[in-house]
């Protein structure tokens, strides 16, 4: 098994990564922030016209095809950027909707995935098992609703406005009611494919937001001085950083190996290990910054910002945990109990 991205993946990387550096990206979340979404929207256009929300979608709905380890290369650069906007979860209705038109109602796929693959519309959606709130849905296009009993309503409203830790990151209660647009068994289980996605797209944002945590940390590392010496050259700092890189490095095969298998456990185990990883160079970021690391104005805080949402969103490190738990379970592996 191959198990390092081809030449022709790493290129699409490489092309995301460069027009993420020419992009001002921090202005453009902070712009988010403050409920201005035209940059935001210019910069999904942008990267629609690199192919990256089509990854998500079928060929006959106007797709490049379900390409899960395509789309992880190219979400681990948007975190590595820390672009705003519902991008996981307009990748997520897109794999909702085209599961659906397979199995139920092809019309219902044809009149809303081409516009999401295409970048023209974007989607937030909440999902059992994902929590209650739909992300960004006063800038989405779309706000899909599946309830536990396999309802797929089209939200009538954005819904009320609740606080986030991150402000680029604006969390809405949708309203129950809406159309409906199909329910039974084939959303409950089109709904938990989504679930999976939008766990491993959100693994791998949360694999590249860590590593431009390490980054920037790293640099501070080598300018900042403290006894007339760099504090990168001190052994306790060298080793906050060297564990920081070791769960990043640890967490990577994992978040690979749910794309290419993308099976509950193992994307639930891929979270678990970027989530966490992600957390960690947070706290390291912060630690080794000192009291310059809480300002607002050092770009830093962008990303510091996103670690512990990221780390909870679609399967908190607890809910990851329990399910890795009960697949081995069910291989009839010994179940250690889990703490925290």
């Amino acid at each position: 098994m191959r198990f390092l991205p081809t030449d022709e993946q790493s290129d699409f990387a490489r092309t995301l990564r460069s027009l993420l550096g020419s992009a001002q990206v921090p202005a453009t979340v902070r712009a988010w922030a403050d409920g201005e979404h035209g940059p935001g929207r210019a910069l999904w256009s942008r990267l629609a016209g690199t192919g990256l929300f089509a990854l998500a979608a079928p060929e006959p709905y106007e797709g490049l095809g379900l390409l899960p380890l395509e789309l992880s290369l190219g979400f681990v650069e948007l975190g590595r950027a820390g672009v705003p906007g519902p991008v996981v979860e307009s990748a997520a209705a897109s794999v909702l909707l085209s599961e659906l038109g397979t199995v139920l109602d092809e019309e219902l796929a044809k009149r809303f995935v081409p516009g999401l693959a295409s970048g023209a519309t974007s989607a937030t959606l909440t999902l059992p098992g994902g929590g209650p709130y739909a992300l960004d849905a006063d800038a989405a296009t779309h706000c899909f609703t599946v309830s536990p009993a396999g309802e797929l309503r089209l939200a009538a409203g954005r819904g009320e406005l609740l606080a986030s830790t991150d402000p680029a990151r604006r969390l809405y209660r949708p309203a129950p009611d809406g159309e409906l647009l199909a329910a039974g068994p084939a959303v409950v289980a089109a709904a938990e494919t989504a679930l999976h996605w939008a766990r491993l797209l959100t693994a791998a944002q949360c694999l590249g937001v860590g590593e431009a945590l390490l980054a920037r940390t790293v640099e501070y590392a080598k300018q900042r001085t403290q006894f007339a010496a760099p504090i990168g050259s001190f052994q306790a700092v060298k080793h906050r950083l060297a564990d920081t890189l070791l769960a990043l490095e640890f967490a990577r095969p994992l978040v690979w190996a749910a794309a290419l298998s993308p099976a509950a456990p193992d994307v639930a185990a891929a979270k678990l290990s970027a989530g966490e990883a992600c957390y960690r160079a947070a706290m390291t970021a912060l630690q080794l910054h000192g009291a310059v690391g809480y300002t607002e104005e050092l770009d830093l805080s962008l990303w510091l910002r996103k670690a512990r949402p990221l780390r909870d969103a679609w399967g908190t490190p607890s809910a990851c945990r329990a399910e890795v738990l009960r697949s081995r379970a069910g291989e009839g592996a010994p179940v250690t109990p889990a703490r925290g």
